[in-house]
């Protein structure tokens, strides 16, 4: 069913009866050409674009729980492409301009709003390092805006402008930026890949490797039986680690707690995305008036998808230091995604050393802004053995040639022995 005015209005005569399913709850096959691990955003993108952009439908994505019961459903919904290092700033472009068209390749409302989204700066060394970021993204046709305080105080009139300690002197702005609904990010690639011939199969948990006598993996173990493939792609986030450890490999990626919080319902009142450039605070509100923000990781290995108060505590104090009004509206409820952060601070995308096993991880905290870029690139990994040009530097072996990508020292910890 194509989804538009008419077929809503269609609907509603009919007392919403005809509606059917988004897409379909296949049993397994025994073999496909591609099998992707992991029925997140980056999952669900990769089957997508590799039925849509490369002909390749014999696919299936496979998801322990249900689909977006990840991090895709985990995170506080902020897309942006201000980045100022080569290899991320064409990737997180492409990014943006797929999102920017996704609801009408989709045929899905994903609530994209580009809200803009705003780094307020406090010193003049944070001006000059944003000052460059910008330069650069205007350079690379990125729009970018340097605010000074008056510009910013128009703009976000409710903010500390008093604080000796963080004075507010500005801001780097990307009007094009701004917040997705995460869930409907999902649901729309599904339904997308679905139509294609993709099978979604959920509660479907990988739980090894299969192998040929030569150490190619040729399928994986699943606790629905042996399914068969030509290629195997993992898109799982946090649990990367213990994944990759079923094939045997140990990789620069550490796997972290972050916490997001979202407040009780209040009137229009932030107009887009804010961070706070001398604390780790970001903040954004929901279509429905809740405040969503987050901040630090909680400093330690972890796959609990919860947090810990003394992060809570923290970032409340960011929260208050550059908005003080924030403690007057109470906390309605809070969660924790399982970060899969490199050494860099940088995804990984490529062909692992075992044959016929591929690798998308290590999003830090850039997963879900990279949705579309990250399933456009795998797709084209998968599907023709060599990266992407946006992907390029992407390459596992950056560490070993010393080619990291440090865009703002975001990774875990330097342990790369």
């Amino acid at each position: 069913m194509k989804y538009s005015i008419f077929s809503l209005a269609k609907a509603a005569l009919s007392g919403h009866q005809g509606w059917t399913r988004a897409w379909r709850d296949p049993a397994p096959k025994s073999h496909y050409d591609v099998i992707i691990i992991g029925g997140g955003g980056h999952g669900l993108a990769t089957a997508y674009f590799l039925a849509n952009e490369y002909g390749i439908r014999n696919v299936a994505v496979l998801e322990k729980g249900w689909i977006g019961s990840g991090n895709a459903g985990r995170n506080t919904t902020i897309i942006r492409s201000n980045y100022g290092l080569p290899g991320n700033t064409g990737f997180y472009e492409l990014s943006m301009k797929l999102w920017e068209r996704m609801e009408q390749d989709l045929n899905y409302n994903a609530m994209v709003s580009q809200r803009g989204i705003i780094n307020l700066y406090h010193s003049d060394a944070q001006r000059d390092a944003f000052a460059r970021r910008g330069n650069t993204m205007r350079i690379n046709g990125i729009d970018a805006e340097l605010l000074d305080a008056v510009q910013i105080r128009k703009e976000l009139p409710f903010l500390n402008y008093d604080s000796p300690r963080f004075p507010i002197m500005g801001g780097l702005l990307q009007r094009r930026g701004g917040t997705a609904r995460h869930d409907a990010v999902v649901w729309g690639y599904a339904r997308a890949a679905d139509q294609r011939g993709v099978d979604i199969i959920q509660n479907c948990e990988v739980t090894g490797f299969v192998r040929d006598q030569n150490g190619k993996v040729t399928g994986v173990e699943t606790s629905r039986g042996k399914i068969s493939a030509g290629k195997v792609g993992m898109a799982v986030a946090g649990s990367t680690s213990k994944v990759a450890a079923m094939a045997g490999m140990k990789l620069p990626i550490e796997s972290h707690v972050l916490q997001a919080f979202v407040t009780e319902a209040i009137k229009p009142l932030i107009p887009g995305v804010v961070t706070f450039g001398a604390g780790h605070f970001y903040i954004s509100q929901s279509d429905k008036g809740g405040l969503v923000f987050g901040g630090d990781l909680d400093g330690y290995n972890s796959y609990a998808q919860r947090g810990n108060m003394p992060v809570v505590e923290d970032v409340c104090e960011g929260g208050m230091a550059v908005m003080p009004m924030i403690g007057r509206v109470r906390m309605l409820r809070q969660w924790g995604g399982i970060m899969d952060m490199s050494m860099d601070g940088t995804p990984i995308i490529d062909k692992t050393p075992v044959d016929g096993l591929y690798l998308n991880a290590g999003w830090c905290y850039g997963g879900f802004k990279a949705t579309p870029a990250s399933g456009l690139v795998f797709a084209h990994l998968l599907a023709r053995d060599e990266p992407h040009p946006e992907a390029a530097r992407f390459r596992l072996d950056r560490f070993r040639r010393g080619a990291m990508i440090d865009e703002k020292g975001q990774g875990a910890q330097p342990n790369l022995h």
